[in-house]
């Protein structure tokens, strides 16, 4: 492992420490693996499988790098009504991410799908200062 990606890691496992609600990634190609080891240690604080949480966050941090702007939080918590984990991924992008047909021949454009297909629900809303929350509530 470089020395670099260390030093990212071991950041993203401090600021774990510090937060358990959020965490703040830079939009950088390390953002996903670091929201998947978020998801995994909150997923394991409640005693749930964080399989399906870890696919979802990384699709979310995905869209967010490739569609979004600035930073990206990720937040994970129960939903208020159903209690079933909540993961959020915030950045301050504009564009709205639109689910689409799959397309089978292309290389991309498959990570709303795949939420969709593991979530209960799913959405979007706009944030009070501009951007937009991407939500997917998972199944305990």
């Amino acid at each position: 492992m470089l020395l670099h990606e260390l030093l990212i890691l071991t950041k993203a496992v401090t600021m774990l420490s510090e937060t358990r609600d959020a965490l703040v990634l830079d939009p950088t190609p390390h953002a996903p693996e670091i929201a998947r080891q978020f998801v995994s240690n909150r997923f394991a604080q409640w005693g749930l499988d964080d399989s399906d949480g870890q696919l979802v966050v990384s699709e979310l941090v995905t869209n967010a790098l490739l569609h979004g702007t600035g930073a990206i939080v990720v937040r994970v918590l129960q939903d208020e009504h159903s209690r079933l984990p909540k993961v959020e991924v915030t950045d301050r992008g504009a564009e709205r991410p639109v689910l689409r047909p799959p397309n089978y021949a292309a290389d991309s454009g498959r990570g709303l799908s795949i939420v969709a297909a593991l979530a209960s629900a799913w959405g979007v809303r706009p944030l009070p200062d501009g951007g937009k929350a991407v939500w997917a509530l998972l199944s305990a």
